[in-house]
């Protein structure tokens, strides 16, 4: 946690006092980096966090964070104004008080000097401005996956993070899951061999309907900023199907669909098996179909083809197998193949493999949460940094251009943009509604 300049202990001092003086609606804390680190966890030195987003996957994270010693959440920020209340009813129970604050705009939250970081789990259009703004207000952060809508997207909230020396976990959170991380390290340190094929596979859309029928006007309920919810999302008329879930993940303005959000699981885990399937340039051909079902209109199915400048190969498939899920990697002295099941290998002798001490290990996250505590406390990179997001995020997002397109695509890896492509290039950026802008 960087110290901010701004922000002193006198200061704080006399913001308190102005608290018990009445001054203020809601009470600052004290951040871990205004005392520096001690052994045992204190007030003082406890990681102070809000989250962005308390709806599912955000109410999740609030509760795993709320169960780590070393955090005092302290805010919440939502556009609804039911979701926030709940998120703060929750964490007030927690902690026995009526502390927790709410915000409706996030801009307001991250302007708390007390806050270190912070929880992003808002639908996926909004991830990249949130991390971005973040990084600038000095807050490291916990942000769901994948990095946004766009190519570009991803490249703003890596700079912004390194630019800003922020710590950031990607909520890609197989990487702190032993078999995944033991399935990498066996394919990375060549108990497979030469990899010559990486296989991936994620599920497909498993909503086979809108949650609304015809996407017809609706009134704006109370309580919920719509004007907020769109952000950079083009302005269109209210439907309930716009935000809730599932059509969100299913409608391009805000998801670019399960092949970047959900195989952004599978396809991060090949990439931190093999790494050259985020390294080196490729060809991409990728075919499937789109949805369109009253508000849907995003990619439903898909089978991608990359292959790569060192003659590797990667698929990444849409399946409703569950056992076929997950990702394989091939060599020319065995397989395995990894997913939320179990892992498993050919020959299956390479499960009883010890990695030796000279080998390249991959870390011992067994939790991403308090990982990335740990590495907030520490200023070390966490299991999931910013570049292993952004790789991922892309590595759906490219092959999703080539079946929007419907031709082959070269993509350069080293400069991140396709190779004598105006059109496809284009398509790295998505236009954001005035007066968004990264």
């Amino acid at each position: 946690m960087s110290e901010n300049r701004n922000f002193t202990r006198r200061s704080l001092l006399k913001r308190t006092a102005g608290i018990a003086a009445g001054l203020t609606t809601f009470p600052y804390f004290i951040r871990s980096s205004s005392f520096g680190q001690a052994r045992s966890v204190t007030p003082a030195n406890r990681v102070v966090m809000g989250c962005i987003g308390t709806g599912g996957q955000g109410t999740h994270n609030t509760k795993a964070f709320l169960n780590n010693p070393g955090v005092r959440m302290v805010a919440v920020c939502d556009i609804n104004q039911d979701r926030r209340q709940k998120a703060k009813n929750l964490i007030d129970r927690h902690y026995g008080d009526k502390a927790c604050a709410t915000f409706n705009d996030f801009r307001e939250l991250l302007a708390r000097e007390d806050i270190d970081a912070v929880v992003i789990a808002t639908q996926d259009h909004w991830h990249a401005l949130i991390a971005t703004a973040a990084a600038k207000a000095g807050k490291d952060m916990y942000c769901e996956k994948p990095t946004g809508v766009a190519v570009n997207e991803g490249k703003a909230m890596r700079d912004a993070v390194r630019r800003y020396g922020r710590i950031f976990q990607m909520g890609t959170q197989q990487r702190s899951e032993r078999n995944f991380r033991f399935a990498c390290e066996l394919a990375i340190n060549g108990y497979v061999g030469k990899i010559h094929t990486v296989k991936v596979a994620a599920p497909g859309p498993m909503y086979k309907r809108a949650y609304l029928k015809p996407p017809t006007e609706e009134p704006v309920p109370v309580g919920f900023d719509y004007d907020m919810y769109l952000g950079p999302a083009p302005m269109k008329p209210y439907n309930g199907g716009r935000w809730a879930f599932p059509d969100w993940y299913l409608t391009w303005d805000y998801c670019a669909g399960f092949i970047v959000n959900w195989g952004v699981h599978h396809l991060d885990i090949a990439n931190w098996g093999c790494p050259a399937v985020g390294e080196e340039s490729f060809e991409v051909e990728c075919r499937g179909g789109y949805r369109n079902d009253g508000l849907t209109d995003n990619i439903n199915d898909w089978q991608a083809k990359f292959t790569y400048s060192s003659g590797l190969r990667m698929t990444h498939t849409d399946t409703d197998n569950p056992n076929k899920q997950g990702c394989q990697f091939e060599g020319d002295k065995g397989r395995v193949h990894v997913n939320r099941r179990g892992i498993w290998a050919e020959p299956a002798s390479l499960l009883n493999v010890s990695i030796k001490p000279n080998e390249k290990h991959l870390g011992d996250s067994t939790s991403h949460h308090a990982n990335f505590i740990d590495c907030v406390r520490s200023r070390r990179d966490p299991v999931s940094p910013v570049e292993a997001g952004h790789k991922a995020s892309y590595l759906g997002q490219v092959p999703e251009i080539a079946c929007r397109l419907g031709r082959a695509l070269k993509w350069d890896s080293a400069k991140e943009q396709f190779i004598s492509d105006r059109q496809a290039n284009q398509m790295l950026t998505r236009p954001m509604r005035s007066p968004w802008h990264l």
